[in-house]
């Protein structure tokens, strides 16, 4: 089998799976979750606030969640600069159930954006992110815009982008707290055990110098 048989056999897979997944969209059900999926995820408006969200409410915790919302605009970014590059235009073998922003449709954006947030907010432990990335990336094959390759592909993109990321998103949180076997972080904020008592320790013995020091 040649290189030829292989792509052909890849693409004949794509349309298959594809098909597949824009059936279940004749359930008016399906496909009203479907088109509301992806309405939210449109320029990764829902993944964006909720990180800026995240950021609003976790002030200890602010600037990685605003370097987690930068990596997930970042990756929407960067799947649009390929679609511009590989100019793969969007499925015609179905009736898309909604109306796209660009004519392009490799990779997803949807995908990129949702797979970033998932793996970034995920890591700052938001609920539910990955089973609702998930639940918006499998839309885009129920509404007929994308094939699983594109999905895949942004996918793979957007988990590619935290994962670089990672440690600048991290940044302010564990600065200067690396250290023990393997190099892991120790938390910022603790209760209990001896790193979370060590500040307060030291505390109590410099105001017990200080009061021996003024009674002498």
């Amino acid at each position: 089998m040649d290189d030829v048989d292989v792509a052909d056999g890849v693409l004949d897979l794509d349309r298959r799976l594809l098909f597949a997944l824009h059936t279940c969209g004749a359930d008016p059900c399906v496909a009203a979750a479907a088109r509301a999926l992806s309405r939210a995820g449109e320029h990764a408006v829902v993944w964006l606030a909720a990180g800026l969200t995240g950021a609003a409410v976790d002030r200890e915790r602010r600037g990685a969640w605003l370097r987690g919302t930068a990596l997930t605009a970042g990756a929407h970014l960067a799947s649009m600069a390929v679609k511009r590059v590989v100019r793969r235009p969007r499925p015609a073998l179905v009736e898309p159930l909604v109306r796209t922003a660009g004519r392009h449709s490799f990779p997803s954006s949807h995908a990129s954006s949702a797979a970033a947030a998932a793996v970034a907010y995920g890591a700052l432990g938001l609920p539910y992110v990955a089973p609702l990335a998930a639940a918006m990336c499998v839309s885009r094959l129920v509404v007929g815009v994308h094939y699983p390759s594109d999905v895949a592909a942004g996918v793979a993109l957007g988990v590619a982008t935290v994962r670089v990321g990672a440690r600048w998103m991290r940044g302010d949180a564990y600065r200067g707290l690396s250290g023990g076997a393997g190099g892991q972080a120790l938390p910022v904020a603790g209760g209990g055990g001896g790193g979370g008592a060590g500040p307060c320790k030291g505390g109590a013995r410099r105001r017990g110098q200080g009061q021996g020091q003024g009674q002498g």
